[in-house]
């Protein structure tokens, strides 16, 4: 490191603000190996760590995320600026995100618990069809459930009914079938998924990310037959009509409530008050408080917080790793991108990568809707819906049995994509206001956000 950067990187700890316009005037930046800075690096001992080392992947994670943080102190600028300064900027550039994602996982840990334990589960192996086709209509009512609400509790629910019907035997195939659909079924709405709900504040036309049900339906398909096969092979579904369930009504309307209370603030908040929803975490606050009206009547299993706890804590350590990465940009928008976008996601948190590709704009959003959001299902910690559900069931925690019995979710999601690109083929989409390089020319109203 020369002087001019230690005297910089001095006055950015020390100084504050000074500091920082100092760091910024002399283009600072960290250490690399080659063309590659040592974040990266760091990230990819993390990512490799959590895959070899199964029983410690939140201490590794943890670790990681402390470490390029004091790293980035030291020795590399973030975004907002240089040393401490810049790390406390670039929590409160994160904060709603990570906050947001941390109520999401503990609240819809607790419904699903009440979900199941209104016995509504129960019922089911009546109505699903006998042999593998019910297995695969459970996926399926996965996907739908998605598309309206957020993936995370898609899965959850999807994991919940899956521990009743199959008695608590469920195959790590079908698990990372339940994962790819929440996934595939928040691609093509803005409602479904955090990444689309991104596009949509930033001016995407809902209608522009709903071709992407093209590649997610046909991926549903192509992972969920094998799946449903995996899991009549290992545990059928049990047909208990002697049985008597009793369906408790205050557990189930608290659900109920709960999951619309969610969806009207989430539709709320981005059509009549987009400009705020970076400033608080609207959707996690009302799922908690909507539980919390509902404790009244049942109260939630508290104890399950502790180990949801744990995942959640996994989960926003690998994102705000993710965050601290210097990617400024991405390759040139175009199919092949989108389609690379997908596999990155599956060890990157697709956040940043969708906010980095609103930024730079010619992308086609359906396109960059499914990538960013069914190629998070490839691994379990690619996505939150698969960090969610693994702190249901711990054999999911496996990259090794994740890959080896989930093949058929990576085959999907090539599958989907080139069959969407033949059909519908790449058009870049909306030209967003203040985005992409056409930014400053004057274009057509749009339906877009503050």
């Amino acid at each position: 490191m020369g002087r001019a950067a230690r005297g910089t990187l001095a006055l950015a700890i020390a100084g504050g603000a000074p500091g920082l316009a100092r760091a910024a005037e002399l283009g600072f930046s960290g250490p690399r190996i080659g063309p590659v800075p040592l974040e990266f690096v760091f990230f990819a001992a993390v990512l490799a760590g959590v895959a070899l080392l199964q029983a410690h992947t939140l201490r590794v994670a943890a670790c990681g995320a402390a470490g390029i943080a004091l790293y980035k102190v030291l020795c590399s600028p973030f975004r907002a600026g240089a040393g401490v300064a810049g790390l406390l900027g670039h929590l409160g550039q994160e904060w709603v995100v990570l906050v947001n994602l941390l109520l999401l996982l503990l609240g819809f840990a607790l419904l699903a618990d009440l979900f199941e334990k209104s016995e509504l589960p129960a019922l089911l192996p009546r109505v699903l069809p006998a042999g593998w086709q019910g297995c695969f209509v459970l996926l399926v009512l996965v996907f739908v459930i998605s598309s309206f609400l957020d993936n995370i509790a898609a899965a959850m629910i999807g994991g919940a009914v899956a521990h009743t019907v199959f008695r608590g035997r469920v195959h790590v195939g079908y698990l990372a079938g339940i994962v790819a659909a929440s996934n595939a079924g928040g691609a093509g709405s803005v409602v479904g998924d955090t990444t689309t709900t991104m596009m949509w504040i930033a001016g995407v036309p809902p209608l522009e990310v709903l071709h992407a049900y093209i590649a997610a339906g046909l991926a549903l398909l192509v992972c969920g037959v094998p799946a449903a096969l995996q899991q009549q092979a290992h545990e059928p579904i049990q047909k208990a009509a002697g049985e008597a369930v009793r369906i408790d009504g205050v557990r189930l309307g608290i659900v109920l409530f709960t999951l619309i209370t969610a969806i009207a603030v989430n539709v709320l908040v981005n059509t009549r008050f987009a400009a705020a929803s970076d400033r608080f975490p609207f959707l996690g606050a009302a799922v908690w408080l909507a539980l919390l009206a509902g404790a009244v009547l049942r109260q939630p299993a508290w104890r399950l917080l502790p180990r949801s706890a744990t995942g959640a804590a996994f989960l926003l350590s690998l994102v705000l790793c993710a965050s601290m990465m210097p990617v400024d940009e991405l390759p040139a928008a175009s199919w092949h991108t989108a389609l690379g976008l997908g596999f990155v996601s599956a060890v990157f948190d697709n956040i940043p990568l969708t906010a980095l590709a609103l930024k730079q704009g010619g992308y086609d959003w359906g396109f960059l809707a499914y990538a960013v959001g069914f190629g998070g299902s490839m691994i379990w910690f690619g996505s939150s819906a698969g960090v969610a559900l693994s702190s249901m069931y711990a054999r999911a925690r496996s990259v090794r049995l994740w890959l080896r019995h989930g093949w058929h979710v990576a085959v999907a999601y090539v599958v989907g994509f080139f069959v969407m690109l033949a059909l519908s083929g790449f058009h870049p989409g909306a030209a967003l206001r203040g985005h992409g390089p056409d930014a400053a020319a004057p274009a057509a109203p749009l339906q877009t956000a503050p």
